[in-house]
């Protein structure tokens, strides 16, 4: 049984989608708990691109203002061969209009945003989940530590990994995307000439450069061998040397600089239901996706803006995940159809896919994106 002084909800993991959890809650007057693993909040690190309905999820979680201002507008796309041949152009101004513009923003930065104005306490670093239990009154867990917090509602935010997925579903867990067989990402000073989100696609791999302020891009890089290292970084000198200059030159300061790569596994999450009783998953604990359309941290906050609309309506908690499913449900799966598509386009043979692309991704980005303006 909950005491007193315990929090109304208690959530798993201190990401964007449990911070976006709490903050969303706090709006409303209802008191959460976020329980983080990790010993401290995040310092640095990469960072990330929001479409339009991402800005429109901060403006409603009251952050216009602050993702104005640290976020670097993200005026177009462009897709390119890697002889720098242009493909395709998206001119994101115009289809979203100035109040969604996308934007990059450093990891950190948008954490920090959403976690600002939570009260003392609010966040509970080197929490690790142990165990879950429910009943018709509470649901309780269980800390690595030995501590327990108790509540009415446990929302899993904690990742693609999710700990509480885990231990809550039957027969849940990950699966590998099929975009590509291995992923990394950085930072790195701007090659020169990087002023929106440019990809270069080839026989043997990709890179998307997008620029985070006016000297440093975040950079992203696939390539196609399933054999490809993890750690050694120099073969990626090799996949790309005869990429254009301001993509080589992004690759090769990156590999000669190894605290800023990162291999990124890509994997995703489909699961048949997101709730067991008192227990709710949202973001990438529960639908994660590959990034192709970069909506992971967008859905996220979607998620967690919906489920506190949800909870301040209820007293019936036996309802609410079913309640946040029939919401959210139809919504991913319209990202995870596109995300499916666009993998599938991009599996063709280089020569195919470089031939249609000047005609499929304008329509794939309209077709994506125009029902995700609307939430």
């Amino acid at each position: 049984m909950a005491s007193p002084d315990s929090p109304s909800i208690v959530i798993a993991g201190g990401g964007i989608a449990g911070l976006a959890a709490a903050r969303a809650l706090k709006q409303r007057g209802i008191d959460a708990l976020v329980l983080e693993r990790s010993a401290q909040a995040a310092d640095g690190g990469l960072a990330i691109n929001l479409p339009g309905n991402a800005i429109a999820a901060l403006r409603q979680l009251g952050l216009a203002a602050d993702i104005e201002r640290v976020g670097y507008p993200v005026r177009k796309r462009e897709y390119r061969t890697r002889t720098d041949r242009l493909l395709a152009a998206i001119d994101e101004d115009a289809f979203w209009g100035e109040a969604m513009r996308p934007r990059a923003v450093r990891r950190a930065d948008l954490m920090a945003m959403l976690g600002k104005d939570l009260d003392d306490g609010a966040v509970r670093f080197g929490s690790t989940v142990a165990a879950v239990e429910q009943d018709a009154a509470s649901v309780r867990v269980s800390l690595g530590d030995g501590d327990k917090v108790a509540g009415r509602l446990l929302v899993a935010a904690d990742g693609v990994r999710s700990t509480v997925r885990g231990l809550v579903m039957t027969a849940a867990g990950t699966t590998t995307a099929r975009l590509a067989s291995a992923s990394w990402r950085f930072m790195a000073p701007n090659p020169g000439g990087i002023d929106g989100w440019t990809l270069w696609t080839g026989e043997h791999g990709m890179i998307l450069l997008l620029p985070v302020d006016d000297s440093t891009v975040y950079g992203w890089v696939s390539v196609n061998a399933a054999n490809a290292p993890r750690d050694d970084h120099r073969h990626l000198i090799d996949v790309f040397k005869t990429f254009p200059d301001r993509a080589r030159k992004a690759v090769d300061w990156a590999v000669t600089h190894p605290e800023s790569i990162y291999h990124s596994p890509i994997e995703e999450a489909r699961l048949a239901s997101w709730s067991n009783g008192r227990v709710v998953l949202i973001g990438d604990a529960a639908h994660a996706t590959a990034p192709v359309w970069a909506e992971g941290a967008a859905l996220a906050m979607e998620d967690a803006l919906a489920l506190a609309a949800i909870v301040s309506d209820s007293d019936d908690v036996a309802r609410i995940g079913q309640r946040f499913e029939e919401i959210r449900r139809s919504r991913v799966a319209h990202v995870q159809a596109m995300t499916d598509r666009l993998s599938k386009a991009a599996r063709l043979p280089h020569a195919l896919r470089t031939l249609l692309m000047p005609f499929i991704t304008p329509r794939s980005y309209r077709n994506t994106y125009e029902p995700l303006k609307q939430f």
